[in-house]
């Protein structure tokens, strides 16, 4: 191999790229993220009831305002990986040689390295924040992983409860029950502009085939400007959810939190060319990651 491969980013210049990794997270365009959590940022939502009377000339207290607290603390996380230069060249190669004046400019293999390793990041990610489990190594604790989730330890979420698992036959009758769940005890968020309802792609084929039965053209006619509703509650696809699980909640409810600027964040690639002799290009990567909720009882949760 005629070149070599040494690049270090810590701190600001790590998170630039360690940003657009996590971004790489399909759930994470649903949810309200953090970006400079240091080792732990407190949640406060505040609830105001008859708070608003008729005025008077005299002041009357009147009314309460509640206010919840959660915290969120995102775990360390690491990569230590040796790759083989070998095996990425010829992708790589093939992304250099792209024919067409229309073609974007070449990427450097430095690029091409850390775009590999942003996809691991990226999985991982997706992955942990719906069913990650803190005792586990490499994951963060997740909204629905069991009895130590987000979502259980928090124990206001509502439940909704599905008449087994998810089918095509089933789905639509499954989701009419979540959204009666909804009106019957989250009524007042209803309908802000940012609540979904989130499911992942095998879920979301069950509800598609369903609809396509029914015969309505968009489900099986469908392109990428079409975005999927249920009962005029916006579909939030997200591949790390469970199966036979779906939530519905506000963007602006759920967090992801991280640190983007700490000196702790950073890539690091190792041309071991230089000190083994060996083709191998040596990858750490040091990041944070967390989700948690803001308000419980603003949650339904089926399974």
């Amino acid at each position: 191999m005629a070149f070599n491969v040494t690049s270090n980013f810590a701190g600001k210049a790590a998170g630039f790229y360690v940003s657009a990794a996590l971004k790489q997270a399909t759930s994470l365009d649903y949810l309200t993220t953090m970006e400079n959590v240091k080792y732990k940022s407190n949640i406060q939502r505040m609830a105001g009831s008859t708070v608003v009377r008729d005025a008077t000339c005299d002041f009357t207290d009147h009314g309460t305002l509640a206010m919840t607290e959660k915290v969120l603390t995102p775990k360390n996380l690491q990569i230590n990986i040796d790759l083989c230069k070998k095996t990425l060249l010829t992708s790589w190669e093939a992304l250099e040689m792209r024919a067409g004046a229309g073609a974007m400019p070449p990427v450097s293999f430095e690029d091409y390295v850390i775009s590999y390793m942003g996809e691991i990041i990226a999985n991982a990610t997706e992955d942990s924040v719906w069913s990650g489990a803190a005792a586990n190594n490499g994951e963060f604790e997740g909204f629905l992983t069991g009895t130590t989730g987000i979502f259980a330890v928090d124990g206001t979420v509502v439940s909704s409860t599905a008449s087994g698992a998810y089918s095509a036959a089933n789905i639509i009758a499954n989701l009419q029950t979540l959204t009666a769940d909804m009106a019957a005890n989250i009524s007042p968020v209803l309908r802000k502009e940012d609540l979904h309802i989130y499911m992942n792609p095998k879920t979301y084929s069950f509800y598609v085939s369903a609809v396509s039965t029914l015969g309505y053209v968009n489900a099986y006619n469908m392109n990428g400007d079409y975005e999927p509703v249920f009962e005029g509650y916006k579909i939030a696809v997200v591949p790390g959810c469970p199966d036979n699980q779906v939530v519905a909640a506000q963007k602006s409810n759920l967090f992801f939190g991280t640190d983007l600027l700490s000196d702790a964040t950073r890539i690091q690639l190792m041309d071991m060319s230089l000190l083994d002799g060996s083709d191998n290009v040596r990858v750490v990567a040091r990041y944070s990651g967390g989700v948690q909720l803001g308000v419980g009882a603003d949650i339904v949760h089926q399974a």
